[in-house]
């Protein structure tokens, strides 16, 4: 959104990289963000930030890197690293170039890096200052072994499912308040016309989401976290329930706009379209609260009154989910200049930074600090409201955790099954144990 932030991200792709519709001209590279100005502690110095944010988000990120450069002299160049973060990075570290600061999207990537011996720990002061902003949990998914890497800057919350008032108020459907409900409300919206879900197949890290979803409510959270870890195989009966409860709407072409191969040529962007666009093709799209800044700056789409959501349901009786997604600042040992690199984390640890952003719009912030009115209408100061109060019930997004090869790598993987998953939903467990050979190749265990 992955994504991001999947991300990456995607967020990887985090799904934050998807945010993106086809602004050619901020994806083609990065540049210099503003003119260093004539003092400051790091004046003449220059900052390389890496990241998977295109469009909107990178000009958004790009006005933060302005304001580093107000405050201390230095000027900055943002490097746009493409879904593949890792490769990315190890190419740059390999051709003696590494950028001084990377924006990953992913755990399992920040523990690879880790791994290798590519990263600095956070200095003191920017530790400090995380530990009295953050909740305990993004501190623990910035720390690999002890040692604190990753300073979590942003954050998407990934258990928000959009939809079109009017189609709603057409349909007479309220908005539903366990997963049943939802699937039901989805064949009232496509009996009056329009089907229920665009669902972005194209592009793995949204299944892996809806997966995700299902399965924190449906298993609970210490499942989740052995799943998370591969302490739990992916045959486990939780994981097959969890197909299976993915496979009832993957199935049905009244809830999957188009069916699955409308869905598996549907790109994240697309999906967005098809529910806000000009010509609407469905009433709901799930995904993280990122949906909202694209329905407003791409569609025009009023917060709140043209575009809305509720919250990802309980499934079967459990609890709602709260799943996010992040991006965190990490420094590399072999940049050029790590030492300013740090200070520009340090400077993201703080409510200034974050504030920046959140006027510009497309952001929340895990920092507790951050004046919920910097953001700049009213669902959006729900949803980080949302994120601050659940604390450390909060759960990373399992894909995001994984090692890149089987959560983060487009064709191959998880990301990869859940494609063909949503191609012919008829065989959970044979999926089970496709996702477990896989998982266990890239956990190495």
């Amino acid at each position: 959104m992955r994504r991001p932030s999947k991300t990456t991200r995607r967020t990887a792709a985090t799904a934050s990289a998807a945010l993106a519709l086809a602004l050619g001209a901020t994806a083609c590279g990065g540049g210099t963000t503003g003119p260093a100005s004539g003092g400051g502690e790091l004046s003449g110095q220059t900052v390389t930030v890496a990241g998977v944010w295109t469009g909107g988000e990178q000009q958004n990120f790009k006005k933060v890197l302005d304001a580093f450069t107000e405050k201390t002299g230095a000027k900055t160049v943002f490097i746009p690293s493409g879904d593949n973060v890792s490769t990315f990075v190890g190419s740059k570290i390999e051709g003696g170039n590494a950028p001084d600061v990377v924006m990953v999207p992913q755990v399992g990537v920040l523990q690879q890096f880790a791994g290798k011996g590519w990263l600095q720990p956070l200095s003191d002061q920017a530790a400090g200052k995380a530990g009295s902003t953050l909740a305990p949990v993004w501190k623990n998914y910035g720390t690999v072994d002890g040692t604190y890497y990753g300073l979590y800057f942003k954050a998407a919350h990934k258990s928000t499912v959009w939809y079109a008032p009017e189609a709603f108020a057409q349909a007479g459907v309220a908005e539903p308040t366990s997963y049943t409900d939802m699937l039901k409300a989805g064949r009232t919206l496509a009996d009056s016309g329009r089907p229920a879900f665009a669902v972005a197949g194209e592009d793995g890290w949204t299944l892996t989401d809806w997966f995700e979803n299902i399965y924190l409510s449906q298993a609970g959270p210490e499942k989740y976290d052995q799943l998370a870890q591969h302490e739990l195989k992916w045959t486990d009966e939780s994981v097959v329930k969890a197909l299976t409860t993915l496979g009832e709407l993957f199935k049905d072409k009244q809830l999957v706009a188009g069916g699955a191969q409308t869905a598996l040529s549907t790109d994240f962007p697309t999906s967005v379209a098809q529910v806000f666009g000009p010509e609407p093709k469905a009433g709901m799209v799930y995904e993280g609260d990122f949906v909202g800044g694209v329905a407003q700056d791409q569609f025009g789409k009023k917060l709140g009154k043209d575009a809305t959501f509720f919250p990802f349901p309980a499934v079967d009786g459990g609890k709602a989910p709260v799943v996010s997604g992040g991006d965190a600042a990490v420094v590399l040992k072999d940049a050029k200049n790590s030492k300013a690199g740090m200070r520009l984390v340090e400077y993201l640890a703080g409510s200034e930074a974050a504030e920046v952003w959140a006027r510009a719009g497309g952001f929340l912030s895990p920092n507790k600090e951050v004046d919920i009115a910097s953001y700049g209408d009213e669902i959006t100061r729900s949803t980080a409201n949302s994120l601050i109060t659940a604390g450390d019930s909060i759960r990373f997004d399992m894909s995001d955790q994984a090692p890149a090869a089987f959560g983060g790598t487009k064709g191959a993987g998880e990301w990869k099954l859940l494609q063909d998953f949503l191609r012919d939903p008829s065989d959970p467990r044979g999926t089970a144990a496709k996702l477990e050979a896989e998982a266990a190749k890239a956990y190495g265990n």
